[in-house]
């Protein structure tokens, strides 16, 4: 059975979407999707991407996203990869007006708000509403990074595990090195600036290693970087450089404790592929 993907991506974080309105719903049931994942977005032998959006459809704008990272595991939420599956349905539909949608993940409902680039049809611009940051514990294994006790490290969930920490100099810091010891989370390093209330952020993903881009974990790192005072306490936005682009974090937005992340998606081309039991 041959099958249709759309690529997009989100500050060079780049994502796979297959529509499920392609298929039956037993036979998405039935299929293996960490292995497809795994096939898909092999950058040598696959078409190459950070990972494998499902997206399905409800009632109105209801849209559902179910995530699988580069090695085939599942991630419960992306910031990056949920604007590029919005992106996906808003250009199925044909749409040109901006629409808010409500998807449905494995870390509950978000809503995505999206808008047409007028100047670029392949482009659209996406709000969205994040949720709430919440404090988790320290991951396994954190004893083997050998982080001076004194350094600022915030452990906190934006729907999926992030550990934040702020360093002097992103450039200087073996972020792949670091990254392999705590796997099981997304690892973000970030410094002030250059600009008052900005930061410079990299990351290595769970799943994925070290991408151009986060989502999530830009909303983490602004909200460490307030708490910590790297950025002025009153700041309600905080701009976000990284390797593939910049985002706007607004914090406690839409109410206190959220965050709403603000950033392009970008349509790259559409890819058919063998969809095999």
């Amino acid at each position: 059975m041959k099958v249709r993907l759309t690529k997009h991506q989100g500050l060079g974080n780049d994502f796979l979407v297959l529509d499920l309105d392609q298929l039956g719903s037993q036979v998405v049931t039935e299929l293996e999707w960490p292995r497809h994942a795994r096939n898909w977005c092999d950058r040598s032998t696959g078409i190459g991407a950070d990972g494998l959006l499902l997206l399905g459809r409800g009632d109105d704008d209801i849209l559902t996203m179910k995530l699988f990272n580069r090695d085939g595991s599942s991630a419960e939420m992306s910031g990056n990869g949920i604007r590029c599956l919005a992106q996906a349905a808003h250009m199925r539909e044909s749409r040109t007006d901006s629409v808010v949608y409500a998807v449905r993940t494995d870390a509950g409902e978000h809503s995505v708000e999206v808008t047409s680039d007028n100047q670029n049809p392949n482009t659209v611009h996406a709000s969205v509403d994040m949720g709430v940051i919440e404090a988790i514990p320290e991951p396994n294994n954190w004893c083997f990074i050998g982080c001076d006790p004194g350094r600022p490290v915030m452990h906190v969930s934006v729907g999926n595990p992030h550990t934040v920490v702020a360093v002097e100099d992103i450039k200087s810091v073996n972020l792949l090195e670091l990254g392999l010891k705590v796997p099981q989370i997304n690892l973000e390093i970030i410094e002030h600036g250059p600009e008052e209330d900005a930061i410079t952020m990299r990351v290595h993903e769970r799943g994925a290693g070290i991408t151009r881009a986060c989502g999530t974990g830009a909303c983490a790192s602004a909200w460490a970087a307030v708490e910590w005072g790297l950025v002025s306490a009153q700041t309600d936005e905080v701009l976000v450089h990284m390797d593939g682009g910049d985002a706007l974090v607004r914090v406690n937005s839409p109410t206190p404790g959220r965050v709403t992340l603000i950033g392009p998606a970008e349509y790259l081309h559409d890819a058919i592929v063998e969809l095999t039991p």
